[in-house]
Parts: C-alpha cells; sequence; structure tokens
C-alpha cells in the first residue's frame, strides 16, 4: 500500500534534518561523544507524543544512524516496522518488545535486542525507559493494524491521542 506524502512527513523530515545537521559533519575516522544532558530531544508527529528522541550520531534521514529515545511510564508505539534493520539497547527503565511472529521480551537496563527489517514489532513502556537505537539505514516507520496490513500514522496513533486527552468530569 503507498501512501501520498504528506504534510506530516514533511515536517518530520525537516525536524529530523535539523536535528541530524550538526552530525552529518561527522567523520567515521573520528571518536564522537554525544553527552545525554546536551542531547536534543523531539518529538515528531509520526509517533507517541510520550516519545521523544535525540540523534547521537550519523543522519537517520539519510543513513545509519544511533539514536537515543526517551519515553514515559505508560508509553506504546504500536505494531509497526522498518525498512532498517535496528539494534535496541536498553539504558534505564523497564519496557517490553512484542512482535508479530510471536513473543514478548522484557527489557531492563542492559538488554539487548536486534529486530530485523521488516519485522512487525510494538514497544511498550512500563517505566521511564531511555534506550539506545541503532539502525543500519534510514529511519522509517510503517504502522499496521490489527490484521498487519500498512495503515497512517494519523490512524495508528489516533487511539493513543484519545487515550492521552483529558476527561471531563
Amino acid at each position: 500500500m503507498r501512501f501520498q506524502f504528506s504534510g506530516t512527513c514533511f515536517v518530520f523530515l525537516l525536524l529530523v534534518a535539523a536535528l541530524a545537521a550538526p552530525l552529518a559533519a561527522q567523520n567515521a575516522d573520528q571518536m564522537s561523544y554525544a553527552a545525554v544532558a546536551s542531547s536534543k530531544f523531539v518529538s515528531l508527529p509520526v509517533l507517541p507524543a510520550c516519545v521523544t528522541f535525540a540523534s547521537q550520531r550519523g543522519d537517520p534521514t539519510k543513513g545509519a544512524a544511533v539514536l537515543l529515545l526517551k519515553f514515559k511510564s505508560g508509553c506504546v508505539i504500536p505494531w509497526h516496522w522498518h525498512t532498517a534493520n535496528e539494534n535496541l539497547m536498553m539504558v534505564s527503565g523497564k519496557g517490553k518488545a512484542e512482535m508479530k511472529s510471536g513473543g514478548s521480551h522484557p527489557m531492563t537496563a542492559g538488554d539487548y535486542m536486534y529486530l530485523p527489517s521488516k519485522q512487525g514489532h510494538q514497544f511498550i513502556c512500563i517505566t521511564s525507559c531511555l534506550l539506545f537505537d541503532q539502525t543500519d539505514g534510514p529511519f522509517d516507520i510503517h504502522y499496521l493494524n490489527a490484521e498487519g496490513k500498512e495503515i497512517p500514522p494519523e490512524e495508528a496513533l489516533k487511539p493513543m491521542a484519545k487515550a492521552a486527552a483529558p476527561k471531563k468530569p
């Protein structure tokens, strides 16, 4: 299924490009250092509002990158897949990764997970999570419905927005 280039995608690309600009000058031959305290975390319209990320190395719009993701407790990135392979390492907090192919994996500080390209999965942060996501290609996200069919981000994230909305007394 193909989707038309939307305003959301455009905003996503602008934000990622702005974050990645200082990282583009990085040289593979040189050591790099990225302090968490000085990392610039941003939210993206294609991700739930309860998660932010900061590029630590590389340009995620062009190729391999190391991203640092922060999740609020209870945050869920619903079923999805990526074109690139992912290497996840939990820094702090407690979470759970679930795979469409079967299996639920609890994750705590120091845990590692490899996610192959195009494998459906979701991530649930149980208590405030901080994790590294190293991709071997440009970052993208393709959301899935209950039947495993691709759906637009707006549809996938709609239940998240409803859950976050304040309740009337």
